[in-house]
């Protein structure tokens, strides 16, 4: 057989094993691609895929009603056990057992760490982790009952413990309404020193009189109705200056300005010294003391009559009579003071006036009053801010609705007003015999059973349905006791410092004096000498 001759070329590789190779590596790379790109599907739908399964847990951690309704909930267990616990704390402090009611609070700090820490974390507590406390808490409460801390007795305990908490506070709030209201009513020693200095010039002094004789020549004014007439009814020199001299400096005519002032016996020299001395910016003034009214006496006034009666002497003065159920502010024997009910006789004081406003003491004026006068009151008597802004400023507030005359009478939601700067017109007042309503309600109240406090509540009843509500802008309320928007005070044209917190006093509210101060000339030797700040 004839053998093949030797092949001396090179090999060939085979086509098939490289495209294989190529082929193999292709797939490995789409496979990597396809892998990374999964991952990475992963990890951007992650935060919107998880996001609402971790909020829902979180809501559902967060849901503490939910907990502590649940009748398996650890955290309720807990809870109840802490205020159990604290109950009997107290009842151990009564007992003098300190040593249980130390070891009652340590455990109670214990339990609250707990529900601090599941609240921070917003999950609920565990059996595990609250099972050691829990289980102290319980031998402790085991240990309270087995000392008599039963249910019964703390009951009856914590009874007697809140009643005499209760009879403290009401003591309290007496002592702090008692002195309150004898720190508003103390005349301060500087004006108590101005009046008697005043009183000492007014006497020693025959210019001073003579000036008050000239100024009988200008008596033509007081009586001229073309003329702006304000009255003040007060024995409060220095009030009254600051009323007097804030109505002046904010008047655009002072010189037509004519002002009413009536006091009593004693501040009578010393208020006609001090309006003789200083001038007002030529508004014209007028001293008066009611004691020199004839018409003002216990046949014609009921006040007057009533405080002849001993009920209401005692009543007044004794404060006895009840065992302290009626309020130290009802009373006060000021609301008996003619020169509070003195605003009910305006028509008799001024008997030639056809209007006139009316300013309490505690007030300064920062706007001209002049447009009041010409303002039309459709027929009505007073002219008064409105007050009803809140619930309790309706006349259900002041009067007492279980009363047949006073519910058959009047809307217990009528809105009620304002007394401290009225403009009432005489000529209507006389017309309605507005006095003579007044005299029906008091002699009514005789038994103070329709109202108790002050002269607002018989106002409200004497010009019911005769008040033109005003701009609340004209008339600003309390300066003297609460916090008022500055943008009223800003705006109002009479601030009032209703409430106990007057400007003159210690306890004035300090953020409102400066209101008040720049009306008072400190400068004057007579201030000085007082030493009036």
């Amino acid at each position: 057989m004839r053998r093949r001759a030797v092949d001396f070329r090179r090999p060939v590789r085979r086509r098939y094993s490289k495209v294989f190779l190529l082929t193999l590596c292709g797939l490995v790379i789409l496979l990597f691609i396809v892998l990374l790109s999964q991952d990475k599907q992963k990890i951007s739908r992650s935060p919107i895929s998880q996001k609402p399964f971790r909020h829902n847990r979180i809501t559902d951690a967060l849901n503490v009603t939910e907990e502590m309704l649940s009748p398996n909930s650890i955290t309720r267990q807990l809870s109840d056990q802490i205020s159990l616990a604290k109950a009997f704390v107290v009842i151990a402090k009564e007992s003098n057992n300190l040593q249980f009611a130390w070891e009652l609070s340590a455990q109670i700090r214990n339990s609250q760490v707990l529900l601090s820490d599941a609240a921070i974390r917003r999950s609920p507590l565990s059996t595990r982790e609250s099972e050691t406390a829990i289980h102290d808490m319980a031998l402790l409460l085991y240990q309270a009952q087995q000392l008599h801390y039963d249910s019964a007795t703390m009951i009856m305990r914590l009874k007697a413990k809140i009643q005499s908490l209760e009879e403290q506070a009401n003591s309290v709030s007496e002592k702090s309404s008692k002195y309150g209201q004898i720190a508003a009513e103390e005349v301060p020693k500087s004006l108590y020193c101005l009046g008697v200095r005043l009183t000492a010039e007014w006497f020693k002094s025959s210019s001073i009189q003579r000036q008050l004789t000239e100024g009988r020549r200008i008596a033509a004014k007081l009586i001229d109705n073309n003329l702006y007439h304000f009255c003040v009814f007060s024995d409060n020199i220095l009030a009254t200056s600051v009323v007097v001299n804030s109505t002046a400096l904010n008047s655009d005519k002072p010189d037509e300005i004519v002002f009413h002032l009536v006091t009593d016996e004693v501040n009578y020299a010393p208020m006609k010294a001090w309006f003789s001395l200083n001038s007002f910016q030529g508004v014209t003034v007028e001293v008066q003391k009611f004691e020199d009214f004839s018409w003002l006496n216990a046949s014609y006034v009921p006040v007057l009559k009533q405080l002849q009666d001993s009920d209401t002497q005692n009543y007044y003065f004794s404060g006895n009579n009840d065992h302290g159920r009626t309020p130290i502010k009802y009373r006060n024997p000021k609301y008996l003071s003619m020169l509070n009910h003195l605003r009910f006789y305006i028509p008799e004081v001024f008997p030639e006036l056809k209007k006139v406003v009316f300013l309490d003491d505690d007030v300064v004026v920062q706007k001209d009053l002049s447009p009041l006068f010409s303002m039309n009151l459709n027929g009505n008597v007073n002219g008064a801010v409105e007050t009803c802004m809140e619930t309790f400023h309706r006349y259900h507030k002041y009067l007492n609705y279980s009363h047949p005359l006073i519910r058959s009478h009047f809307d217990p939601d009528a809105c009620g007003w304002a007394f401290g700067m009225n403009i009432f017109d005489l000529v209507e007042w006389r017309k309605r015999n507005v006095t003579g309503i007044y005299h029906y309600w008091q002699e009514n109240n005789v038994d103070r059973t329709l109202w108790k406090l002050g002269t607002l509540p018989p106002g409200l009843l004497t010009f019911y349905g005769l008040t033109e509500p005003l701009d609340p802008r004209w008339h600003v309320l309390g300066l003297g006791y609460t916090i008022v928007d500055p943008e009223l005070i800003q705006k109002g044209a009479v601030l009032h410092f209703n409430g106990n917190s007057k400007p003159w006093l210690k306890i004035g509210m300090e953020k409102y004096k400066p209101l008040w101060d720049k009306y008072v000339d400190y400068s004057n030797p007579l201030m000085q000498q007082c030493n009036v700040h």
